[in-house]
């Protein structure tokens, strides 16, 4: 399941993208246009910069921008790097301690499936695309 942490993190890629990218967009700015606290929109961006998808600046002039352009953001890679893995059942997302009844389960085949048609959705839409269809449906 996709929580807050991870729906959040795509709200705020999404705003950087059609802001001005060479410019810093404030932490108030963003919080105020997303609906999203500061205290829990900061514990979002502290993530995405620290692995380098947003570049942070402190102090006057200072806020957040995008590293990349938006049609190199993989929403998968944002979703599975706030939320943690995209694995739709428990049992698919710890190979250090599998299932013990992996061998045997009948249903493990059909969460398989699923769990790769999942990881090929959210992996197959770059933010890009997201505002592409913004467009389209403004038209």
């Amino acid at each position: 399941m996709i929580f807050t942490k991870g729906r959040y993190a795509l709200r705020v890629m999404l705003d950087l993208a059609e802001q001005d990218s060479e410019k810093f967009i404030p932490l108030e700015e963003i919080a105020e246009r997303q609906g999203i606290s500061k205290p829990y929109l900061e514990i979002i961006l502290k993530v995405l910069v620290k692995r380098g998808f947003l570049k942070g600046l402190r102090g006057k002039g200072g806020g957040y921008k995008l590293t990349r352009q938006p049609s190199e953001y993989i929403v998968g890679e944002i979703l599975e790097l706030t939320e943690g893995t995209l694995a739709i059942v428990p049992c698919l997302k710890d190979e250090v301690n599998p299932c013990e009844r992996k061998s045997q389960c009948l249903t493990l085949p059909m969460w398989e499936r699923f769990n790769k048609l999942t990881y090929d959705f959210f992996y197959g839409i770059t933010l890009q695309d997201i505002l592409d269809e913004k467009l389209r449906a403004k038209k």
